[in-house]
């Protein structure tokens, strides 16, 4: 019996994916549900499991658009699994998941055979400084067309007399494509500026140094620092609702929920999975939440749904060394806050200079809705939560804040 198996719709509003990468080769034995391909949506890249075993039979190419629906691969359920062989995913994905420039060189840095300039081509190739024997021709024999000369681009200073200069080209995946869409329209659409302030970390370098390993010991997790950075943004945004909001057209619309988008580094990329109702969350419930869909972020697991939505976002480029930036709007959010890495620096407190772990914090803000008062009051109201997490954050009790 054949099995036809169509591409499943990852979320709504998605129409079609795009075949990034088959883990497994046309005429392969699959057991079912192992993963056989990844597909890229406009939102994530997810793994397609196979509906049964058998062997299967692919019909759509690495790089092809995938309407939601359509066949992408046929699988006989009366064919045999052969005798001795193991299933082939782990050793089909490891080979399949390397580039294709580790073993082969890209097609663009080979060596090619070129055959003579046509009159036109050699007129071109002269003004540009670019001897035929460099470019590689499209015509009969290798022959170099004016068409060839106009697309050939000259050497960046002498080629070396020793060694290979190559260059890889590859087409960019679904979800980078759409990232890049969306990250000049935000430049385009968007009134965005940003607004830094600084913050001194001590008070929960204290606070973490006394409870993280009692904490890590009760809840199976780590008291880390996001926690309290989402609950002070949570408490920042019932202070200042604007930046809690989004333009639609010609309306404003205000949420009187906070679902915090936090990014995280998977393997395909930045992914931005959403805290849901985090205004409901302890520090436990943040911290679970935050591992929970870290950990499926990394495996490639992360859904769409997870991934929607969110009213806020929150990013540490600090965990890469980044001192300063100015994040991006995550649209059709109005607000992100960025976090950097903490440094100890020199601080004026109570008259004295003592030397102090400091963070610079960033909000980027969509000013057509959010003013300055506003982003600025904002992002005072976070920096005083952090330097007072004990009294902002856990109402003066931190042992029922925290749950020990």
């Amino acid at each position: 019996m054949i099995l036809e198996m169509k591409v499943p719709s990852p979320g709504e509003s998605i129409t079609e994916v795009e075949i990034a990468t088959w883990l497994v080769e046309d005429g392969d034995y699959v057991e079912k549900d192992q993963a056989i391909a990844e597909v890229d949506s406009d939102k994530a890249t997810l793994e397609l499991p196979a509906e049964e075993s058998g062997i299967i039979t692919l019909k759509a190419e690495e790089g092809d658009a995938v309407e939601v629906g359509a066949v992408v691969c046929l699988i006989d359920m009366d064919g045999k699994k052969p005798e001795g062989s193991e299933p082939s995913k782990s050793s089909v994905s490891s080979e399949k998941s390397k580039p294709e420039t580790t073993n082969t060189k890209p097609e663009t840095t080979q060596t090619y055979a070129t055959g003579s300039a046509s009159p036109a081509a050699k007129k071109v190739l002269a003004e540009k400084g670019i001897a035929a024997s460099e470019v590689k021709g499209t015509g009969k024999d290798g022959r170099v067309t004016k068409e060839d000369a106009v697309k050939a681009v000259p050497s960046m200073g002498s080629i070396p007399a020793h060694g290979e200069r190559n260059t890889d080209r590859k087409k960019l995946s679904m979800l980078r494509r759409k990232v890049a869409q969306r990250l000049v329209a935000v430049k385009n659409e968007t009134a965005m500026l940003t607004t830094f302030n600084e913050v001194n970390m001590q008070p929960i370098f204290d606070l973490r140094k006394e409870y993280k390993e009692d904490f890590k010991a009760k809840h199976g997790v780590g008291l880390g620092f996001m926690s309290f950075f989402t609950l002070a943004v949570v408490r920042a945004l019932k202070l200042y609702p604007d930046v809690n909001s989004m333009i639609d057209g010609d309306f404003q619309i205000t949420n009187d929920f906070q679902d915090i988008s936090i990014a995280v580094s998977g393997p395909k990329g930045l992914m931005v999975p959403v805290i849901r109702n985090a205004e409901k969350l302890t520090f436990r419930g943040v911290e679970s939440e935050v591992k929970r869909l870290a950990i499926k972020a990394r495996d490639g697991k992360i859904t769409i749904d997870e991934m929607t939505g969110g009213t806020f976002t929150i990013t540490n480029g600090g965990v890469f060394g980044s001192m300063l930036s100015t994040p991006i709007l995550n649209p059709p959010q109005s607000g992100i806050l960025g976090m950097h890495n903490i440094v100890n620096r020199p601080m004026a407190v109570d008259g004295k200079v003592v030397i102090q772990p400091i963070m610079y914090v960033a909000l980027s803000y969509d000013h057509r809705i959010i003013d300055g008062r506003e982003s600025v009051g904002f992002l005072v109201a976070v920096k005083e939560a952090l330097e007072n997490p004990i009294e902002l954050l856990m109402d003066n009790d931190v042992k029922k804040a925290l749950e020990m």
